[in-house]
């Protein structure tokens, strides 16, 4: 795939069989090694299942930021409060709460207009579109974690590539 920088660009998602920490790390180097290309993240406040206690914080804090966009005016009263939370990726305290992104039932990272990042179904769904260079670091934050290259895998093969239709 031909991104809109005209780079080439490979779909990859995660193979099924990874323990839970396994997922958490490679939701949480995805992000690192996309962090500079993403212009928009949203992420949705809700699980499938119970939040684990490590990120009860953040989503408390993804909520305050709903709670601030009412108060401001800048999201509607009738929105529902937990979906589609816009995070400033380039604000470290608000990527930081993108740690929900492993076990959120979706959050999406965007380039411009062109998909980058999909997480949903509570982190059993991991859709990404990464440079060569991109893949091969996060490849290399994962090695030491002890996470094999396997754990990625071309979404051709698996057919999973979410619509990138904004």
């Amino acid at each position: 795939m031909i991104n809109q920088h005209g780079g080439l660009s490979r779909e990859l998602v995660l193979v099924d069989g990874l323990s839970p920490a396994d997922i958490v790390l490679l939701h949480r180097g995805a992000l690192r090694v996309l962090r500079s290309g993403i212009d928009a993240a949203h992420l949705d406040a809700y699980s499938d299942d119970p939040w684990p206690p490590a990120v009860l914080r953040s989503c408390e804090h993804a909520l305050s930021l709903v709670r601030e966009a009412v108060a401001d005016g800048t999201r509607s009263r009738r929105t529902d409060p937990g979906m589609g939370i816009d995070i400033d990726i380039h604000d470290d305290a608000q990527f930081d709460l993108l740690d929900l992104t492993p076990h959120t039932i979706n959050a999406e990272g965007w380039r411009g207009h062109q998909l980058v990042l999909s997480a949903s179904d509570s982190g059993t769904s991991l859709w990404m579109a990464l440079t060569q260079e991109q893949e091969a670091e996060l490849l290399s934050r994962l090695q030491p974690q002890g996470i094999p290259p396997e754990a990625i895998t071309s979404s051709a093969l698996r057919s999973t590539a979410p619509d990138t239709t904004p």
